[in-house]
């Protein structure tokens, strides 16, 4: 039987509305700005951070919460600096995309990792992940709140045809998201070209990339010019990992009232909301288009056979990529990950996983207030 969310994560708890009643006139509002460089809604990312300021400026009356989707204030790289100068406030930040600003950032990427969602979402409790966080508080003065995941079901689009066999990514030219990426399909004998989503749609029109690297919500965009998706079982191809951070020294400037308003909106309300809707986003896009035929249009799983093939192939090329590029701590927390994530895949086998048991028709309403003309759709910010 499907479980309902909690009410803690749809709508306050008796408990909250009780203390925050007693405690919401005595916090001063709070203004903030959160950037990212995922599309604004209808994308699943952005319904969550809109979820966020709505429910803060309820708790805090006079709050302000802006958001700036698709880089329209900064890049991940350039959120990072903004942060540590105390020049924003919040930044959903992909790990590969902060590699520049940090290299140590890579070292939770790669194929065939975390593969269920028990495990994608125990992320945080890895100490790969505590070695990261730690390393960017000290470094860059950036707290990690959470990480999250923009699509569990990454993959591979195709103009022509599917790609499922090792030989089917030889002399192809694919769109890759950044350097890691780049190692892997360079291992599966493709030609990678690294590009913003936003360049996408031009270059399969083209002909300058034949295929793409992109998340189901990717797909549904493209799926008339790359209708053969197929994905490798969950992050078989390329994970896609997020992490959520807040400006230290913002967050030294708030009262402490403030910081727990802020505290008990991310973590009772947002985050749990964002992991569930990033989950039933991607229950609704494979619904819709699935397809068990490898020649027809569609999203194809491949089979653990077929999924396990490209990980041989692969052989350990981002692994070896991402070392070459951290230092001998670094290198060492590469190969503990690895060794984490597939501990993490042993103790949440598929189903386990609260998330899997989320009733998805909870979200139908929130994807229709945000679909065609809804107030927010294709817009790149929230004011």
């Amino acid at each position: 039987m499907k479980l309902k969310l909690s009410t803690g994560l749809l709508s306050l708890t008796a408990a909250s509305l009780l203390t925050l009643a007693g405690t919401a006139s005595a916090v001063a509002p709070i203004k903030m700005r959160w950037a990212s460089d995922h599309s604004g809604p209808p994308h699943p990312a952005a319904i969550a951070e809109v979820y966020f300021a709505e429910k803060l400026e309820e708790k805090v009356p006079g709050s302000k919460v802006q958001i700036y989707w698709a880089k329209s204030l900064y890049t991940i790289p350039q959120g990072v600096k903004a942060l540590t100068q105390g020049n924003l406030e919040m930044l959903t930040g992909q790990f590969g995309k902060t590699a520049s600003a940090e290299p140590y950032a890579n070292v939770m990427l790669g194929a065939g990792k975390l593969t269920t969602p028990g495990a994608i979402g125990k992320l945080d409790t890895t100490l790969t992940y505590k070695a990261v966080a730690d390393l960017m508080s000290k470094k860059h003065q950036i707290t990690l709140l959470a990480s999250g995941d923009m699509s569990m079901f990454m993959g591979i689009g195709g103009t022509k045809g599917r790609y499922v066999s090792p030989n089917d990514f030889k002399g192809s030219k694919v769109r890759s998201m950044g350097p890691a990426e780049n190692a892997l399909l360079s291992s599966l004998g493709a030609n990678p070209q690294a590009m913003a989503f936003g360049d996408v749609p031009s270059a399969l029109q083209t002909g300058v990339i034949d295929g793409l690297l992109t998340s189901l919500g990717g797909f549904n965009a493209v799926k008339e010019q790359a209708p053969y998706f197929t994905v490798a079982g969950l992050n078989g191809l390329v994970g896609d990992y997020y992490w959520f951070g807040a400006s230290q020294k913002w967050w030294n400037r708030l009262s402490k009232a403030q910081q727990a308003a802020v505290s008990e909106v991310f973590y009772n309300d947002f985050l749990p909301f964002q992991r569930a809707i990033n989950f039933c986003a991607d229950q609704r896009i494979v619904k819709q288009f699935q397809t068990t035929d490898k020649k027809a249009p569609g999203i194809y799983i491949m089979t653990p056979e077929e999924a396990a093939q490209i990980k041989s192939a692969e052989g350990g090329a981002t692994n070896e990529w991402i070392r070459s590029k951290v230092d001998e701590k670094g290198a060492k927390l590469v190969n503990a990950f690895e060794l984490e994530a597939a501990q993490l895949v042993a103790e949440n086998p598929i189903g386990s996983s609260a998330v899997e048991k989320v009733d998805c028709s909870q979200f139908d309403k929130v994807f229709a207030r945000y679909g065609k003309g809804g107030e927010l759709t294709g817009k790149k910010e929230r004011k």
